[in-house]
This record gives C-alpha cells, structure tokens and sequence, in this order.
C-alpha cells in the first residue's frame, strides 16, 4: 500500500472517530430545532445548587446516564431545601424551546409535599452569577412541569413567578402559581411540553400542539428585593430574554430531549 493511500485512509478513519466520539451538542440555529444536550455529558450547562457555589454538582445531582439527562437525589441524607438549577450557558430571547420528561421513582426524603412529582423550566432568568450562594429559585418565569398522583387531576406547564409577574389578559398578573388548561400524566410516562418565547411580547405553553397557557410583558417584580435589585442594573422592569434552566426540586425526573428553535428577531 503506498503512502498517499495508507495517508487518506488513516486520516478518514480520524475523522469518522472524531464525529463518533464528539460530545458537543449542536449550535442553536434560526427555524431549525437542535439539541442542547450532547446525551453524553453536561457540557453546555453549569449547575448552581443552594447553598453551594455556582458549578458545584452537589452529589452529583445533575448527571447523564444512558443517554438521558437525569436529576437524583441518592447522594442527599435529606433534601433539606436544597433547590438547584442546571443552567444553559447561553441567554436567549426569541424561541421555541421543549423537553420530553419524565418523573420517576420516589421524592427525595425532607422533600417538600408541593415539590413531589414537581419540575420545572425557568426562562427568562437571571445570570447564574447573581444568584446568592443561599438563594432557592433564580429570578425568573417558571413553565412548572407537574405529574399527576394516580387519582387527582393535576395541570402541566402551569407559571409561577420567581421575582416576577407577567400581563394576562391584559392586566398585569400577579398571582405566584398559576394552572394551565392541559390534561394530567400519571405515572412515568413521558411527556412532551413547549414554550414558545417572543421576547417581551408572548409566551406560550403548549402540549401536543395546543397552547395551554399564554400571557406577555414578562417583568421583574419590585416587591422582591433581588429582583428590585437586578431591575436598577438593568434600567427596565421589563424582561426580553435571559437564562434558562432545568430545576431539581426533590423528586427524580428524567428528560431525554432538550430541543431549541431560535426564532427571527421581532
């Protein structure tokens, strides 16, 4: 074999091990839904748990198994508030995000009782690095992903309101928890829920193509000192974009599509 042939042959073989062994999830791109998560590793995503600094993996709470993008608790004595949030390294503002999720196993021990069963998407949000090293939830819209007990009816992707409030119907919207139209899931079955973001104009929560829940003019809430705080720096109450992340609240869940569409700009 000569040394041109045996040269390409090698460098081709490179290549097609270089593509099998990437970890790098694809960029996102306008009207074209991509993967944030490479099923590999954590790459992309920084944790900020409570009480610990921002990128410590507490007990390794956030963790990639089997190709899914898994939130446990075995590591934990007791939950003991211990909230977290896995956050995207990169804000956006205009989008269509979704995750396919599913709940399973049992609550964490010390796990509170609203919290079973109990995720969430956080848009919107503050930079991880604001956040203090004690603070629970970040300053953000929360799209709650909620699994029903068996017997009671229980929406999905309602909105709670971490230092913020929104506009509903035209009138800004002021209630901490708010319940979509959807069905309940029981069980650990998979489920698949949408946001679809326009800045400050729109969102919406949808489920199997229909919007569940919708309002606008995301915006801090002066009420809540940090957020009154993150509302001086930014010189606007209004929120056009930001972070997002994935919760741990104390009951295992598991999601096996992280997907986003970047939106033109309006």
């Amino acid at each position: 074999m000569n040394r041109l042939l045996l040269s390409a042959i090698l460098a081709t073989s490179f290549c097609l091990l270089s593509l099998a062994t990437s970890t790098h999830a694809e960029e996102p791109t306008v009207g074209k839904w991509v993967s944030l998560f490479n099923g590999k590793d954590l790459e992309g995503w920084t944790p900020k748990i409570r009480n610990h600094e921002l990128g410590d993996n507490f007990a390794n709470t956030f963790r990639v198994e089997d190709g899914l993008l898994k939130v446990r608790y075995d590591g934990y004595e007791a939950f003991d508030q211990t909230f977290g949030h896995l956050f995207y390294n990169q804000p956006f503002s205009n989008y269509r995000f979704r995750v396919e999720h599913r709940f399973v196993g049992d609550q964490c021990k010390g796990g509170p009782g609203w919290a079973t069963r109990n995720s969430g998407v956080m848009i919107h949000g503050e930079d991880p690095k604001t956040m203090a090293v004690d603070q629970d939830f970040p300053v953000s819209i929360e799209v709650q992903l909620l699994g029903g007990n068996g017997k009671d009816k229980r929406t999905t992707a309602n909105l709670c309101t971490p230092g913020t409030n929104v506009v509903m119907n035209g009138d800004l919207f002021m209630p901490h928890c708010t319940s979509s139209t959807s069905e309940t899931y029981h069980g650990e079955q998979w489920v698949t829920v949408e946001i679809e973001v326009h800045g400050n104009r729109l969102i919406k929560h949808i489920i199997d193509g229909k919007t569940v829940l919708q309002y606008g003019q995301p915006q801090l809430d002066e009420r809540d000192g940090h957020a009154k705080e993150l509302a001086e720096k930014q010189g606007t109450v209004q929120l056009s974009g930001g972070s997002i992340s994935l919760q741990s609240e104390s009951h295992p869940i598991d999601f096996r599509k992280v997907e986003i569409m970047i939106l033109e700009d309006e």
